[in-house]
């Protein structure tokens, strides 16, 4: 193909992007694997800066040659974050959420580590045409590699914004107009499939049990579970919820 390779420039931002330090100094990320470039390229190519990738996985993506650069697989294998490259990344700056809240409702994530969760809640989110994702501290960064690649880009179409607490996420949604709270309790709480006003100018709150001031006035709710299991994992109690609100849509129309 003949693409030239990545300026010094580019291959130090490229190492930087795999720390979270990295990230926020640069407002930028990475996003790797072929079917989540091809996301990102299909649905927010603005944002992206930049493609990396070797000979092969630059012939698996479309996109402008200008914006291509290549390196050789062991080369590319050095920067990658993957045990198992693709041979494709993509260098996107990070957008920043809008300063007006829109939608029915807020979905929060308190404390949720795992970045594989992050990613299918917020394709869950991407999916319903649920925006607003807001997170506390403890949660995962939303724009490390895993995540990103566990979301295929979801998380470009949507308004993330991080608080250092639940307590300051839900004073500023409260200021915002969103001032009923609920959160998921695996242990007790009305069902989630009945709760009223459950997404009325809400917040929805997943992830370890809420504390602080705001939240003793919060609706714990909960997912029927006919089987008798204890729980189930934080990416498919959020996509319940969230699928939850896309049911009761349908029912007003």
């Amino acid at each position: 193909m003949g693409y030239p390779a990545p300026s010094k420039r580019e291959t130090a931002l490229l190492r930087a992007l795999g720390t979270r330090q990295g990230r926020r100094k640069s407002s930028c990320c990475r996003c790797e694997g072929v079917r989540a470039v091809r996301e990102l390229l299909e649905f927010f190519p603005e944002n992206v800066l930049f493609c990396v990738g070797t000979e092969k996985g630059l012939g698996q993506i479309s996109f402008d040659p200008q914006k291509l650069r290549e390196l050789p697989e062991h080369l590319f294998n050095d920067i990658s974050g993957t045990v198992s490259p693709q041979g494709i990344i993509a260098v996107a700056e990070v957008p920043v959420a809008p300063e007006d809240v829109a939608g029915d409702f807020i979905f929060a994530l308190d404390g949720i580590g795992d970045p594989g969760n992050f990613g299918t809640i917020a394709r869950s989110c991407r999916a319903a045409g649920v925006r607003e994702l807001w997170y506390s501290a403890g949660t995962v960064d939303p724009w490390s590699d895993k995540a990103v690649r566990s979301g295929m880009g979801a998380q470009f179409g949507l308004s993330l914004r991080g608080f250092a607490s639940l307590d300051e996420l839900l004073s500023t949604a409260a200021e915002k107009g969103y001032g009923t709270f609920f959160y998921a309790d695996p242990h007790g709480g009305e069902s989630c499939f009945t709760a009223p006003g459950l997404y009325d100018r809400s917040v929805v709150i997943i992830g370890g049990e809420p504390s602080g001031s705001h939240v003793e006035r919060a609706q714990s709710i909960n997912i029927p579970m006919p089987g008798n299991y204890e729980s189930i994992n934080a990416a498919q109690a959020a996509t319940v919820l969230i699928f939850e609100y896309v049911r009761r849509l349908g029912q007003k129309q």
